[in-house]
């Protein structure tokens, strides 16, 4: 089967995309964290933040030039890699298109090591997007007036919650920034358990199917 020019493009940027993602974390975490850093290594934190986005834009503006399709009709097309191109702390949630191509690839073969796929891209994308959730808002609510997250601890206890869309209510963002995140993080908690919680009773329906046509006629259970 011949690939797509985009497709092979696709497959070419999967590591460099996922390098320049987790550098865009690391310096933004750094940057964020790291209080006392002399203004050297802030600077420097800076450049790899702009440095790893200009690497989601050239990717953008490729993959862009290879569909064929004008800009306003991408960017309806590709509403999710657009709002990520915009917010790359969002990135982890471009797990979903991942989902989308290995189910593509793999729709006529086994589909349990698709199922065990899911859920451990969902697992990862559960942790990234905590992180990144938490660093935000920790950066816009620690010093603002009236705030209840004043520690990256409360931060990190935050997103947990609100991912899980459990909502103590101990702890809240007061910012209008910090509660957009909020609203993002609990609609991806939704999406992502969703996505776990299908695959895994899929899985588990596919295996005793399996079972089930394994079984010598007339040895199925409840047979007379």
């Amino acid at each position: 089967m011949n690939d797509s020019p985009q497709q092979r493009w696709d497959r070419r940027m999967d590591r460099p995309l996922a390098a320049a993602s987790m550098l865009f974390l690391t310096a933004y975490a750094v940057r964020v964290l790291a209080l006392d850093l002399p203004e050297t290594w802030r600077t420097t934190c800076l450049i790899v933040i702009g440095a790893a986005w200009a690497v989601f834009l050239l990717d953008y503006a490729v993959r862009l030039r290879l569909s064929g399709q004008g800009p306003r009709r991408f960017v309806r097309t590709h509403l999710l890699d657009t709002i990520v191109l915009l917010i790359p702390l969002l990135r982890p949630v471009r797990m979903f298109n991942l989902y989308d191509r290995v189910q593509r690839r793999r729709r006529d073969g086994p589909r349990l090591t698709l199922y065990a796929r899911v859920m451990v891209y969902a697992g990862l994308t559960v942790l990234l997007l905590g992180f990144a959730g938490a660093l935000t808002v920790y950066h816009h609510e620690h010093d603002a007036p009236g705030a209840t997250i004043r520690t990256f601890g409360d931060a990190i206890w935050w997103a947990c919650e609100t991912l899980a869309t459990v909502g103590y209510g101990d702890v809240v963002p007061v910012t209008p920034f910090g509660r957009v995140i909020a609203v993002g993080m609990m609609a991806c908690g939704l999406a992502l358990l969703g996505a776990v919680t299908g695959s895994f009773s899929s899985w588990l329906i596919q295996t005793f199917a399996m079972e089930d046509e394994k079984r010598p006629p007339g040895d199925s259970p409840g047979a007379s």
